[in-house]
């Protein structure tokens, strides 16, 4: 049966009159750019005369989008059977396809792996500790401030920056397909010394060395890899064109230079490609090669037919004003080269006829007169959320925060104020939970013999019943075991037997009894190959198919582990498991809300994110923190950096600077220390701006922004946010405290 397509708006009506060739769409905040070109997509698939074997291709940033993809094309098609005619992937997933179908053609054996961010980290951390093993005293000169040499603390902190230093620079020589060996070539060539890029070619080096020597690559190889078996395989590439005569990207704003370049190499010079974005949510650009100059570009180039959609149903009409006002500010930014690069530009949002949000009498605070701690801009927002809530129980909230350290910091104090909260942070609450549990049984397994161990696993088996007095008697009496082993493993004594014979077990004898079998078997699974334990161990402390999915790619993960570096010990994977669950390590999982976070399924609770991590979301009302000239800098004199680390001499972005001496390698010129840096600044405080609008237009129906004076007490209001209070009729703060 044929579902009739849903009624669009005008402007979304003219995208699904599109029929081939190339279309670009400018799309603004909770214009429904997704939903747009996800039935764009059921369109092509249903009337597009599709030959055996083709499919409609679309191209999304991250997995959460192609899981949201799927679904809406899914239901726009309803029962048919057309699954096999369209294809969502992300950009990484479809140069891993490309790559996986002719390995061979790129150098690689069929069954190369793919080591993730972490891992990536691992090699690049080793590498540099055999360089400055060989010269301790690297770089305290040229980088270090005298005042800060001959303390350990910023010779450490100088050491770790200098891991992000060099990853940063493999990422964009690889985006360069640049090889260690060109730039060995070009170091000797080059009329002055390069201590930053000398470093980072050396660690490069050791890098590849170590991918070979595990048979893997890492995500930045996917891509280039995929765009060198394009170009190398002129059948190849004509087979995919074939396979994918139609292509819809999303969120076009955050691609970078190669992943643009594989699109239009698959496209070839006549073939139908969409790009549809928001180049004022491009908040991806910093240290990547990401850049939203290259939708704007596209949208300007000859045979490209330029579609808006500016029409928002998601805010009301106070948020959206707000918004546009942030885009009518940057036109004027105080800055010159800010303002130069356009942070925010057209088109301005515009509210529908009917149907957005209305105004509310509490729509829009801005306290920009009250000058706050870090830990009193926490607990005001605390308050505010305390005496909200009770009211407001069918509606959304979310507090968005800069960081994922100043993230921990606000979720200890909503936890002291008893909030209903839901973290989503580095990994997700779910994800964080199947590691927890996974990790104290197996930090149980490692440590047979501690009794704080074995009580911790303990817990994780019974969860569900911790209420139970049995379950506390029980756990007091395992933290006081003197031997473990005659509880799990009794041969002349039998400590269960004797405490249950003189009473000292009146309700938990059983339950520890049901335990020490449970544990008997965990002990006997660790004979396994890790993935097989955790998948025993998951069949028995799991129910709920995500978390049954997340313990499944928790398996993967630590196989990938033991396959990459044999000598990984039983230790190294707890402790993997507790860096997953402790938030210190990124894991994607394979839970509802790793997938798909949908804010709708969490009224009355507080939604703890990251800026970044709210993108593409939306709740009733939103809570924007630390609205500062830090978090939020705007090339200012007195500004400071998050990229500028405090031991640098005169305020360095090291980062930068060692990214600025690979591409005079790589493009020639003339390298001056410090220019980068001020450069960075530029680049900084215009992403910084466009993640501000991000932030405004997360909300629906209220929003909060507020500031901190940070951890010296020196910051002040972001430039931007006088203009956005003066707009909501807030009084203007000044030094001193008097607004």
């Amino acid at each position: 049966m044929t579902k009739p397509w849903p009624q669009p708006r005008a402007s979304q009506a003219r995208i699904l009159e599109y029929a081939g060739g190339r279309m670009g769409v400018a799309a603004v905040p909770g214009s429904g750019k997704t939903w747009t070109l996800s039935l764009l997509a059921a369109k092509l698939v249903r009337e597009t005369r599709l030959e055996r074997g083709q499919q409609v291709l679309v191209v999304t940033l991250v997995n959460a989008a192609r899981g949201k993809f799927e679904q809406q094309v899914r239901e726009f098609l309803g029962e048919e059977s057309l699954g096999t005619l369209y294809r969502v992937r992300t950009l990484h997933g479809l140069a891993r396809d490309i790559v996986a179908e002719r390995p061979g053609l790129v150098g690689l054996a069929d069954d190369f792996t793919i080591i993730d961010e972490p891992e990536s980290m691992d090699i690049v951390g080793d590498a540099l500790q055999a360089w400055f093993s060989a010269r301790p005293d690297f770089g305290l000169e040229e980088y270090v401030a005298p005042d800060h040499r001959d303390k350990d603390y910023s010779l450490r902190k100088w050491r770790e920056e200098a891991q992000k230093i060099a990853g940063d620079f493999i990422k964009r020589a690889k985006d360069f397909r640049v090889e260690p060996v060109s730039l060995r070539k070009a170091l000797a060539a080059y009329p002055r010394l390069l201590p930053l890029a000398e470093m980072c070619t050396q660690v490069y080096e050791a890098y590849e060395r170590g991918l070979r020597y595990r048979g893997a690559v890492d995500f930045q190889d996917l891509i280039r890899l995929a765009l060198q078996a394009l170009e190398e395989d002129a059948g190849f590439l004509e087979r995919l064109r074939h396979r994918w005569p139609v292509i819809l990207e999303d969120e076009a704003q955050d691609s970078s230079r190669l992943q643009e370049e594989i699109l239009r190499v698959l496209v070839g010079q006549s073939g139908n490609w969409v790009r549809v974005g928001d180049p004022n949510q491009a908040i991806y650009e910093s240290f990547t090669t990401a850049s939203p100059q290259f939708l704007r570009s596209f949208l300007r180039e000859p045979g490209v037919v330029a579609r808006e959609l500016p029409e928002s149903g998601r805010s009301a009409p106070a948020v959206i004003a707000l918004a546009n006002r942030l885009i009518g500010w940057s036109a004027d930014h105080p800055h010159p080269r800010v303002r130069a690069r356009q942070p925010l530009a057209p088109p301005e949002i515009c509210p529908l006829p009917e149907g957005n949000p209305p105004d509310t009498p509490s729509g829009i605070s801005i306290p920009i007169g009250l000058k706050m701690t870090g830990d009193e801009e926490r607990r005001y927002i605390a308050r505010l959320l305390s005496e909200w809530l009770p009211e407001h129980r069918d509606w959304t909230v979310a507090v968005l925060v800069p960081t994922n350290p100043a993230g921990a910091e606000m979720s200890r104090v909503l936890r002291e104020f008893n909030l209903p909260l839901i973290e989503m942070l580095r990994t997700t609450t779910s994800t964080r939970r199947v590691a927890g549990t996974l990790y104290r049984v197996m930090n149980s397994l490692a440590h047979a013999a501690e009794s704080g161990a074995l009580s911790g696993a303990f817990r994780v088996w019974l969860r569900d019943e911790r209420d139970d007095p049995a379950v506390g008697e029980a756990v007091a009496r395992l933290k006081k075991i003197p031997r473990i082993e005659e509880y799990l493993a009794p041969r002349d004594r039998d400590w269960l037997l004797e405490e249950e014979s003189r009473g000292g077990l009146p309700v938990a004898a059983d339950l520890l009894r049901e335990f020490r079998e449970v544990v008997r078997r965990w002990q006997r699974a660790t004979l396994l190959p890790v993935d097989q334990l955790v998948l025993t161990l998951a069949g028995g402390l799991f129910t709920a198919p995500a978390e049954i999915a997340t313990a499944s790619s928790i398996a993967g993960h630590l196989r990938s582990m033991v396959a990459a570096a044999p000598e990984t010990g039983f230790d190294d994977l707890v402790a993997e498991l507790k860096a997953i669950a402790e938030s210190k390590r990124k894991f994607v999982g394979l839970g509802e809300d790793d997938d798909q976070f949908d804010p709708s399924r969490y009224p009355g609770q507080v939604v703890l994110m990251t800026n970044h991590g709210a993108k593409g979301l939306e709740w009733d009302r939103v809570f924007l923190m630390s609205v500062n000239n830090y978090d939020f800098p705007s090339a200012d004199a007195h500004d400071s950096y998050q990229g500028e680390s405090f031991f640098a001499r005169e305020r360095l972005n090291l980062r930068a600077e060692g990214l600025a001496q690979l591409r005079v390698l790589v493009e020639g010129g003339t390298y001056r220390i410090g220019e980068a840096t001020a450069e960075a600044r530029v680049e900084y405080a215009s992403e910084r701006l466009r993640l501000l609008y991000v932030g405004i237009t997360r909300a629906r129906r209220e929003l909060v922004i507020t500031w901190n004076t940070g951890k010296r007490g020196d910051l002040v209001p972001a430039r931007p946010l006088h203009a956005l209070a003066a707009a909501v009729g807030g009084r203007e703060w000044r030094e001193g405290g008097d607004s």
